[in-house]
C-alpha cells in the first residue's frame, strides 16, 4: 500500500479521468472510485485521442491511463498531456509488467504505474497518493525495473530489427525492408542477443516480450 495516504475525507473529492479501451474493466474502475470516500470520476475515455480531448475539457486531478489501447496508446497520451500540461498527475494502470513499459512512462512523466491485478485499496490509496503530489510504483513492476537498471538499451534501429525477427522474418526479408545488407541486420541481431543476454534470436524475441520491448518497438 502507498505511504501517507488518507481517506480524503473533509477536502474537496478527488477528480479522476479514466481511460481503458476495456468498457467492463473500465465500468468497473469508475463504479470503485465513485464509492470512494473524497473521489469522483469527471470523465471516461476509450482511447489516446479520446483521452486528450476529455483531459483538455475536463482538467482532471489525476488522469488513469491503460497503455495498450487503439488510435493513440497511453504511453504517447502521457506524452502529449504532459507536454501541454506539465504539472498533469496521471498513473497508468496495465497488465504490463515489464521494465521497459514503466521506465518509459516514468520518463514521459506518469507519476504511478499499477497492474490490473493490483487491490482495490491500494489502487484508490495511490490515486490520493499522486494527487497529493507523491509518485508510486507497484512492488512487482518496480522490482522489474530494478533487475534491468544496469542493462544497455537496445537503441531504436535494434529495435525494429528485433520486430521484424519477431514477426518471423528471415534476416534477408528484415534487410531489403529496411535498405541494409544483410551483415548489417546479423550485426544488429548479435547486439540484441549480447545486450539481452539471449542464447538465440528466438530466445532474444521471448525476452523481449517480457520485458515489454516489442510493443515498444512499434513506435521506435
Amino acid at each position: 500500500m502507498p505511504p501517507g495516504t488518507d481517506t480524503g475525507r473533509g477536502a474537496a473529492p478527488i477528480r479522476v479521468l479514466v481511460v481503458d479501451d476495456h468498457a467492463l474493466l473500465r465500468a468497473g474502475i469508475v463504479a470503485l472510485l465513485q464509492g470512494a470516500p473524497g473521489m469522483t470520476v469527471v470523465a471516461e475515455a476509450c482511447n489516446g485521442r479520446e483521452a486528450l480531448a476529455a483531459f483538455d475539457a475536463h482538467r482532471p486531478d489525476v488522469t488513469l491511463m491503460d497503455i495498450q489501447m487503439p488510435e493513440l496508446d497511453g504511453l504517447a497520451a502521457v506524452a502529449e498531456i504532459r507536454r501541454t500540461s506539465p504539472a498533469a498527475r496521471i498513473v497508468m494502470l496495465t497488465t504490463f509488467p515489464g521494465d521497459a513499459p514503466v521506465r518509459r512512462a516514468l520518463q514521459q512523466g506518469a507519476a504511478g504505474y499499477l497492474l490490473k491485478s493490483v487491490a482495490r485499496t491500494e489502487l484508490v490509496d495511490t490515486i490520493r497518493l499522486v494527487h497529493a503530489g507523491g509518485r508510486y510504483v507497484q512492488h512487482d513492476a518496480a522490482i522489474e525495473l530494478a533487475r534491468h537498471l544496469g542493462d544497455d538499451a537496445l537503441s531504436g534501429r535494434e529495435l525494429v530489427v528485433l520486430r521484424r525477427v519477431g514477426a518471423g522474418l528471415s534476416n534477408k526479408r528484415v534487410a531489403g525492408e529496411l535498405g541494409l545488407s544483410e551483415d548489417t541486420i546479423k550485426s544488429h541481431m548479435k547486439n540484441v542477443i549480447h545486450k539481452l543476454r539471449a542464447n538465440d534470436r528466438t530466445h532474444a524475441v521471448t525476452i523481449a516480450l517480457r520485458r515489454g520491448l516489442m510493443a515498444l518497438a512499434e513506435t521506435a
